[in-house]
């Protein structure tokens, strides 16, 4: 097998807060793995960790959030990327309001989508959700300053990996 590290080390991405909601549970996380992935349909595939809370609740989910942060928003990456739904409720730390079909929308978000989920696909210790837009919101400015992995160095995350 091939050691990719050296790869992707090169890369920075977006990172994501992807929240959920199944059966008035709700769960998030900070997410490195996503990008569009059609054009006409719009679609979208995010990646979510086998190990995480959020892969459980999303996975009986019908709708994701996908949220874009701000450099500054360091506190929102921090909760959603640091802690564990296992023993946070991260919900009551972050403002947040239900979007379509119930799925929670984080307010201070500067940009956001509502996606259906239309399909899962196994990537090994992750699993792709494939997503159709249905609400998105976006600033006015698009000019802001990403959040992106060199600036979530930092974290430590809430699961590990595998």
């Amino acid at each position: 097998m091939t050691d990719l590290d050296p790869f992707t080390d090169a890369l920075d991405y977006p990172l994501y807060v992807v929240t959920a909601e199944a059966a008035g549970e709700r769960a998030g996380c900070l997410v490195g793995f996503g990008s569009q992935c059609s054009i006409r349909p719009a679609r979208f595939m995010v990646w979510l960790s086998k190990a995480n809370r959020t892969y459980r609740v999303a996975t009986r989910a019908d709708r994701l959030t996908v949220h874009l942060l701000r450099q500054d928003q360091d506190h929102l990456a921090r909760l959603f990327g640091g802690e564990t739904g296992d023993h946070t409720d991260k919900f009551a730390r972050a403002a947040w309001h239900p979007g379509p079909g119930g799925a929670p929308i984080l307010d201070e978000a500067p940009a956001w989508f509502v996606g259906r989920v239309d399909s899962h696909l196994d990537g090994g210790d992750h699993v792709g959700f494939l997503l159709t837009p249905e609400a998105a919101q976006h600033p006015a400015d698009s000019g802001f300053g990403l959040l992106t992995l060199a600036d979530a160095h930092g974290i430590s995350p809430g699961h590990p990996a595998d």
